[in-house]
């Protein structure tokens, strides 16, 4: 995790957004997986990445969503903020919030990155008063210091909580610092890995997509 995150963060995000919808099924209500390297996938194949692999269990449970990957490496909470209006020019039912951890590494204050996260989701929303919002955990490493380490912990299942949204605790719980479930720098999952990260989302977001939403 540690090594993933830092170098994550030295690709900076580009701002430039297209001009044209997201891609995906415009035709099913799309979940928008709001992240960075991780989402994006780096060093595996677009098909291997945890997005991809959740679009194949939304499919087999038969369920009508599609997957849109708004993946950026390097991205950080503040590139979210200004990049999520483009994203939800299409139906949303769903916000999966995968960033912070490049905020972390870079030192950014935690009450900035939970202004932005926030931030966020107030955008979705906005646009869609009955999105669903699922908030993914991250951590930093223990060198950052005790009080900026908990600090930061804390934003992820105090922002699920604020605003009624399911909360993936740790996205890497399993894959984390295990060299076989990562690729040669020890820094980004393998597809192996992926799965794992899969699973992990899955096991918050599966009840979040089969309940109606004054049920959670």
């Amino acid at each position: 995790m540690i090594g993933l995150l830092a170098v994550s963060a030295l690709a900076e995000p580009l701002d430039a957004q297209p001009v044209d919808l997201p891609p995906g099924d415009t035709n099913r209500p799309a979940i928008l997986v709001l992240g960075d390297s991780l989402a994006a996938g780096y060093g595996v194949d677009p098909s291997e990445a945890y997005p991809a692999l959740l679009q194949k269990k939304i499919d087999e449970a038969g369920l009508d969503f599609t997957v849109v990957n708004g993946g950026v490496s390097g991205d950080t909470s503040a590139g979210g903020r200004r990049r999520i209006n483009w994203y939800l020019r299409r139906k949303t039912a769903v916000l999966l919030l995968e960033l912070g951890g490049n905020d972390g590494l870079r030192g950014i204050p935690p009450a900035t990155t939970r202004s932005n996260l926030q931030s966020i989701i107030d955008s979705a929303k906005i646009a869609y008063p009955e999105i669903r919002i699922v908030v993914a955990g991250m951590r930093m490493p223990p060198n950052l210091g005790a009080d900026y380490t908990a600090a930061f912990e804390n934003i992820f299942p105090d922002l699920a909580q604020a605003n009624n949204a399911a909360l993936v605790p740790f996205l890497l719980e399993g894959v984390g610092g295990k060299p076989e479930l990562n690729q040669p720098d020890q820094i980004h999952p393998t597809p192996e890995g992926h799965k794992i990260v899969a699973e992990n989302v899955w096991k918050t977001l599966r009840p979040v997509l089969t309940n109606p939403p004054h049920s959670r």
